[in-house]
């Protein structure tokens, strides 16, 4: 697992348009269930294995629930499959955000209740990015199918 290089989702940086395009949900916090669900149905659909739909759903959760409890009150999340795998995005605009490193990278305290979700999504994605500036936060991830 690489812990964090960017990698290219077209010559543009952007999801594809067109035939078989990115799916795209805008949520809230009550809308998680409803994320979980559309998460776990476009990966089967992209040919993700069943066995690896559920890591994909918790990395995916622990994503979409930081996006709209520390970001903004509402989230967009972007999923599209690719010839390496599938790569989902979830963009908040909520406030700037400034880690001192890269997030996700050392594990939570042993006994801690909170601040796991990037560590989660890191450990159980192939790949995983965060951008975040004026314009908010975008982590995306990739996962193999």
């Amino acid at each position: 697992m690489s812990c964090g290089r960017r990698f290219r989702v077209n010559e543009e940086g952007v999801p594809p348009s067109g035939p078989g395009a990115a799916k795209e949900l805008t949520f809230s916090l009550d809308d998680l269930p409803d994320v979980r669900e559309f998460a776990a149905v476009q990966a089967r659909s992209q040919g993700m294995r069943e066995d690896a739909v559920g890591d994909f759903v918790v990395a995916l959760n622990e994503v979409a629930t930081n996006a709209v409890t520390h970001g903004a009150s509402e989230a967009r999340l972007r999923l599209w499959g690719d010839r390496d795998g599938l790569v989902v995005d979830v963009h908040d605009e909520g406030r700037v955000w400034r880690p001192e490193s890269p997030p996700g990278r050392v594990a939570p305290p042993e006994n801690a209740t909170s601040g796991m979700g990037l560590w989660v999504a890191r450990r159980l994605s192939t790949d995983i990015y965060v951008e975040t500036g004026s314009n908010g936060t975008t982590v995306t991830m990739r996962f193999s199918v």
